[in-house]
């Protein structure tokens, strides 16, 4: 997952689609729901796409003629494609208008799940999946500054909330309705779906989402540069830490529970994690605005709660379906915030520091499904909760600590484009 570049517009660049000024020049109160619903499922599509795999693994593994643990590398590679890509495509890239850059990468999620789904050459199938998370990259460099954009002033960290809440609905939803799919029919049945999902969704697009301009060539992100600005950093540790944490045990959450004896009950703890997420998308949403800090503080806290449950009474059962909970409450509005952070942060340099946030969070997520890999064969599926414990620690430091840039206590005033 991650984030978006695309906070304000070029100098003196006329921008037509704009949310416009009312009557003696205050914005109306009101978001474009219509173009908003579009961006949160072009971020489900790009969250199921990852994690797809994940649900059907023994029958992608025999069609493909390879290990179960290959075949789970088909996730990593996705990861890895975005990690990647994200900056120098975000570069090159840069001028482009708005709305064809974000049409072009969902285009690609069509033809990288279109292959996946007809491909019996694990090869050709990585390859998919390595261009798929290129798309992706593409689609994080866009989407929340583009759900930024089109909101007033005062309602901008609630459009980015709706835009996000894809990413729950197709961890939630998403992907235990993909994996009944694939087991009721074919493995391949889930990855066409996908693609004429994203197929009626760039008509979708082109009909209700506005367009902006892309950046002249003497605006454009400078990495380096942005690293210099007070808050950047943090904020991007806190990304690259979090994330981590998170992936270290969701990647591997079926294995936990089956240790536990609750192998047979995955799916409705992910949908309990699930509604949990889409409720913490909900309240950061509308209290982001002025809250940023306290939001952020309470999520690692709550996270940490969840890990401690986990790690201490996971062998009883309604206390996981409780801990599973607060880890969906703690994970939910995570991406909101630290976008939202690192653009406030970022000023002139958002551009930049968003993009390196799309490029940590991938590598977090392809390192977790390593770390995790590594830790399940040294010390046992009862080390992940500990492992997000002791992660989260320096989390919570970097986030306290950075009170004065990157998680003020008063956020900044942003100004209207």
């Amino acid at each position: 997952m991650s984030t978006s570049p695309d906070i304000t517009d070029a100098p003196g660049a006329e921008t037509p689609s704009s949310p416009p000024a009312a009557a003696g020049g205050e914005e109306p109160q009101k978001l474009p729901l219509l173009a908003l619903i579009a961006l949160a499922t072009a971020v489900f599509i790009t969250s199921l796409t990852e994690t797809l795999p994940a649900g059907l693994l023994p029958s992608m593994s025999s069609d493909l003629a390879v290990s179960e643990s290959a075949t789970g590398q088909t996730v990593t590679i996705y990861a890895i494609g975005t990690a990647l890509t994200a900056i120098p495509l975000a570069s090159a890239t840069a001028g482009w208008r708005r709305k064809r850059l974000l049409l072009t990468a969902m285009a690609g999620f069509a033809v990288a799940n279109t292959v996946t789904a007809v491909s019996s050459i694990y090869g050709l199938t990585m390859v998919a999946r390595f261009v798929a998370g290129v798309a992706a990259g593409l689609a994080w460099a866009l989407l929340a500054g583009y759900a930024r954009r089109m909101a007033p002033v005062a309602l901008q960290g609630k459009a980015i909330a709706i835009a996000m809440a894809g990413i729950p609905v197709a961890l939630s939803l998403g992907v235990p309705a993909g994996t009944f799919l694939g087991t009721q029919t074919d493995w391949r049945v889930p990855f066409f779906v996908m693609t004429g999902l994203t197929v009626l969704l760039l008509v979708w697009i082109s009909a209700t989402v506005p367009d902006y301009p892309g950046q002249q060539a003497g605006e454009r992100p400078k990495m380096l540069r942005a690293l210099k600005v007070p808050g950047v950093t943090p904020v991007l540790f806190v990304t690259l830490v979090f994330v981590l944490a998170h992936t270290v045990l969701y990647a591997y959450i079926a294995t936990f529970l089956d240790d536990h004896g609750l192998g047979g009950s995955t799916d409705l703890v992910l949908l309990v994690f699930g509604g949990a997420s889409l409720a913490s998308i909900w309240i950061v949403g509308s209290q982001i605005h002025a809250k940023l800090r306290a939001l952020t503080v309470a999520s690692t806290l709550l996270v940490a709660v969840a890990a401690l449950l986990l790690a201490v009474l996971a062998d009883t059962t309604a206390l996981v379906y409780i801990a599973a909970a607060l880890w969906g409450l703690g994970w939910g509005g995570i991406p909101t915030l630290l976008q939202t952070a690192v653009a406030d942060a970022g000023g002139d340099q958002a551009d930049a520091a968003q993009t390196m946030l799309v490029t940590l969070w991938n590598v977090a997520m392809a390192a977790g499904g390593i770390i995790g890999g590594v830790l399940l064969d040294v010390s046992g599926s009862d080390s992940f909760p500990w492992t997000v414990l002791l992660l989260l620690l320096p989390v919570l430091v970097v986030v306290l600590v950075a009170r004065g840039h990157g998680f003020p206590a008063k956020r900044p005033t942003p100004q209207s484009s």
